[in-house]
């Protein structure tokens, strides 16, 4: 019964994640550029700021997109914040680049998404850190590249917050 409510979990939470126009416009287009994060003063705006030891604003993209430099397992991957995605969702080379082997992957939840239908694997992430936040052992969904081109944040990690909230094009982030 629980490895059924799992994976009905599971299923509508990356179905959430892949809502038509919200991840394919950004994920297929996003270009590579780095963001930095500084301290806040009113100054020109950043992508990513630091607030104080427990708080990072982020910026809206031109899509109105929130993204940002997270540390995923210690290492550093672009990510785009989803309040309506259910889990973090990482794709196979992202999984590989944190350390984890395909073939340890167990693809066993089939899910829709809006590039089609695919196979998931549920994993649990050490931690998953944007500035001074730090939020450890985060549920996620691995998918076939073909499925996703990015990373999502979703709620899995921001669950793991004090707040965040959205004012006009900036997402602030509390710990």
């Amino acid at each position: 019964m629980l490895a059924r409510s799992l994976f009905v979990v599971a299923a509508v939470a990356v179905a959430a994640v892949f809502a038509p126009g919200l991840t394919g416009t950004f994920l297929a287009t996003a270009p590579e550029t780095k963001k930095s994060a500084t301290v806040e003063q009113p100054q020109p705006v950043s992508t990513a700021r630091y607030t104080g030891n427990r708080g990072v604003v982020l910026e809206a993209d031109g899509t109105g997109h929130f993204s940002g430099q997270f540390t995923i397992n210690g290492r550093k991957e672009k990510g785009m914040v989803d309040t309506g995605a259910s889990m973090v969702a990482i794709n196979v080379s992202t999984a590989a680049r944190l350390g984890m082997a395909r073939n340890d992957l167990d693809f066993r939840y089939a899910v829709d998404t809006a590039n089609g239908k695919t196979r998931a694997a549920y994993v649990r992430l050490d931690s998953v850190v944007i500035g001074s936040i730090s939020v450890p052992n985060v549920g996620a969904m691995v998918l076939e590249d073909k499925a996703l081109s990015g990373t999502l944040i979703g709620m899995t990690f921001l669950k793991g917050l004090k707040s965040y909230q959205v004012d006009g094009n900036r997402m602030r982030l509390m710990r």
